[in-house]
């Protein structure tokens, strides 16, 4: 039988100290559901190294994760096992460029006791004075990278968000931590907010720094943080040329570039039609994913 939700984490901070966090946001990062081109990790990585953090709740693992499903590296080195990388869960409080602290929750998706995990997020919320959870996703989509990064926002009730076209009518997706805690917590009156960023469905295997770019800046824009994104910025530069070159090289993505875009356009200039115009069948992202990747390995540098 399953404990309390109260014994799934450690809070690490004094009264005084939960005080000083106000009333913040929590940012939900988790790994383990979809994250197309790497985009929430990358996030994730941006915003841990680029501002002030510390943790103030870790999660109990041993509890949550399935390590048989997901195995942690251990290290073998001269005849002997040297190291382990344990998974880590923790929300960690960070400090945005204006001095605004907001909290951020990264890690593992838990494989089991999901209900009993959003309990003691709730908890968690309750204890922290959260205002509004958001949660990101980066998936694949049928764009092109040429074109701005588009993004699927949703949230616990109205007026979270601004007013949007509704351009998905009714669907079902496999279920996912996030989704099932921004569900749960609209049902207890709790405000929750989400962004799922298109990712190119032939770059969904590589890097793709510029949807972690735009997951961050949504999140900036819709709880009023200064959150930074040069670096971030600088990689998607870049890969922006490595794109470039592998189209004029490759005749074949050109034209499957050329025929997402034209789809691309064809919908941001018609109303009440589907997220793709038909077209001739396209190569899958496997297909294609492949190509790119061969393409930028070859421009990789030599190690050594």
């Amino acid at each position: 039988m399953a404990g309390e939700p109260g014994e799934l984490f450690e809070l690490h901070l004094e009264r005084p100290e939960l005080d000083d966090l106000g009333n913040p946001v929590l940012v939900v990062a988790l790994d383990g559901y979809i994250d197309a081109g790497g985009g929430v990790r990358l996030a994730v990585s941006a915003l841990l190294e680029s501002l002030e953090h510390t943790p103030v709740v870790t999660f109990d693992v041993d509890q949550l994760i399935d390590y048989r499903a997901r195995r942690p590296a251990l290290t073998f080195h001269d005849n002997a096992y040297t190291a382990y990388q344990a998974p880590t869960l923790q929300v960690h409080r960070l400090v945005d460029e204006g001095g605004t602290p907001f909290l951020l929750m990264s890690g593992p998706e838990p494989d089991v006791q999901w209900e009993r995990f959003i309990r003691a997020v709730a908890q968690v919320v309750d204890r922290l004075n959260v205002r509004m959870t958001v949660g990101l996703l980066a998936i694949p989509m049928g764009v092109p990278h040429t074109r701005p990064t588009g993004m699927t926002q949703h949230s616990s009730r109205p007026g979270l968000l601004p007013p949007q076209e509704d351009r998905t009518g009714t669907i079902q997706v496999p279920g996912h931590l996030g989704g099932l805690l921004e569900l749960r917590f609209g049902q207890d009156g709790r405000d929750a907010i989400g962004f799922a960023a298109h990712v190119p469905h032939y770059l969904a295997r590589s890097e793709y720094p510029e949807v972690a770019r735009t997951l961050i800046q949504a999140t900036a824009d819709a709880c009023g943080l200064l959150l930074p994104t040069s670096s971030l910025d600088a990689a998607s530069a870049e890969l922006r040329t490595q794109l470039a070159e592998q189209i004029a090289e490759n005749g074949e993505v050109a034209d499957v570039v050329r025929a997402l875009e034209e789809q691309y356009d064809a919908f941001a200039s018609a109303s009440g039609r589907g997220l793709l115009a038909e077209s001739a069948p396209l190569p899958t992202a496997d297909e294609l994913g492949a190509q790119f990747e061969a393409f930028l390995a070859d421009r990789e540098p030599p190690t050594g």
